[in-house]
Order: C-alpha cells, then sequence, then structure tokens
C-alpha cells in the first residue's frame, strides 16, 4: 500500500494513493487536478547513513567503517516531490544521492534488529544533497531543501535486495542493488535507536550506491527503488 500527503483545497490531508487517486476520509482526490503531493511525513530529524556502499567507499577512498556512519539532517531540509530544487548562490558544487529511506511509525528506541519491521511504517526516497566546497557536513547537507523526499511511503516492500536507478537530464548515473549495503536497513535503525527516540514521521535513510555527482540548473533528478516509486526534481537557479 502507498501511503501519501497532498495538499488540497480542504488543507492537507493523508491517505492511501493509488494510480494517481488519493483517497482520504471518504473523498478522492486527484493528484495534479485537486491535489498536490506533498513529502510523505513530517519528521522531526532525518537521520542519514553514508558510506554504506562498498563501491562507494572505494570510489570515493574511504576508510570501510566498523559501524554505521551518519549524520542528521533537520525537518527544514525537508522538500516536497515534484518541487524545484534552489541551487543556493553559496556553492558552486552541489551533488545528488539517491537514497531508499524508512519513515518511523511510533515513537521507539532500543529496537532489536528482528523488531525494525515493527516501528517501521513503510519506505520512501531521499535525495541526500550535498554542498561539497563547504567545511564539515553540516554546512555540507543540513541546509534548507536539501532532502528532496517522497513521493510516497511504501508499506509492502522487502528493502534488503532491491535495484535502483538515478538518472540526471534523462543519463543514467546510479544502478546498484540495496543488497550491496555494508550494514542492512534493520541494522542501521536498530544501531540508531540505541542512540536516539525517534518519532512517528522520523526518516532514516541508507546511503548512497556510487557514482554520486554533481547537478546544475536545468538538470532533472530522477531516482527509482524497484517496489516503491520514483522521486524527481528539477534543479532551478537560486533567487
Amino acid at each position: 500500500m502507498r501511503l501519501a500527503r497532498i495538499r488540497t483545497d480542504d488543507g492537507v490531508v493523508s491517505g492511501r494513493y493509488d494510480d494517481g487517486v488519493v483517497t482520504a476520509d471518504g473523498e478522492e482526490y486527484e493528484v495534479g487536478v485537486d491535489a498536490e503531493l506533498l513529502a510523505p511525513c513530517e519528521p522531526t530529524a532525518l537521520y542519514c547513513v553514508g558510506r554504506n556502499y562498498a563501491a562507494t567507499v572505494d570510489q570515493m577512498d574511504y576508510d570501510i567503517p566498523d559501524q554505521p556512519d551518519w549524520f542528521i539532517k533537520p525537518p527544514v531540509s525537508v522538500l516536497d516531490p515534484g518541487a524545484d530544487i534552489e541551487y543556493p548562490d553559496w556553492t558552486d558544487e552541489l551533488t545528488y544521492a539517491g537514497e531508499l529511506a524508512a519513515v518511523i511509525d511510533r515513537e521507539c528506541s532500543d529496537v532489536a534488529e528482528e523488531d525494525v519491521s515493527d516501528v517501521v511504517r513503510g519506505y520512501t526516497i531521499l535525495n541526500d544533497l550535498d554542498a561539497l566546497d563547504q567545511p564539515g557536513r553540516t554546512a555540507r547537507k543540513a541546509f534548507d531543501g536539501s532532502g528532496p523526499l517522497g513521493p510516497w511511503i511504501e508499506t509492502d516492500v522487502e528493502p534488503a535486495n532491491i535495484d535502483m536507478t538515478t538518472h540526471v537530464g534523462g543519463e543514467l548515473r546510479q544502478e546498484a542493488n540495496t543488497e550491496r549495503m555494508l550494514f542492512s536497513p534493520a541494522e542501521v535503525v536498530s544501531f540508531l535507536s540505541e542512540r536516539y527516540t525517534f518519532r512517528p514521521g522520523d526518516v532514516i535513510s541508507f546511503g548512497s550506491p556510487a557514482n554520486p555527482g554533481l547537478v546544475e540548473p536545468g538538470d532533472d533528478v530522477e531516482i527509482w527503488y524497484e517496489g516503491v516509486g520514483t522521486l524527481t526534481n528539477s534543479v532551478v537557479d537560486g533567487e
């Protein structure tokens, strides 16, 4: 099942997405006609794991971590699916990274690996934007709009062995399978839950496959994960 948040004339509502229509409280809303998709959740934080694919570690000449390596994006990082990515005027090196992400369903902490599926609402897609020429992870990754998220939450998908691609301007840039992760989604969620109390709607992303790369104004970025969907955003000049 796909769960979506939409903006309508009745306000923001959440419901079941099916073939372009969201059903909520007995009402049907056609996306693009009388509703627009919003980010599928409202996280208090986005917990983002890096260096989680062996090919990425080799490409970037990183050391292989012995535990998940993570950083945090704030709620202002969230950008709706289909919304424009405004290229910041303070960077000359903006990169994309197509990542699978879990959405937490209930408040929880100290979650055992075998119990992770009980606390995860489902899976969505994150584009982990990174201003490479800025000093330190917070400056590079935690700015406004640095986390395009969506297009919905898929509740019925097994995340451990699914294909993904990223296209930029129609060109294939990333192609991988989540089985190549160094730490599985269940391992990551369990590990981070030892350190943080998760709230409903919080997001945990699992890192980018190889070939995260530069984007420029005019580029369309399309990130697809098998069984989840496609997150699409266009890069535009910042104001």
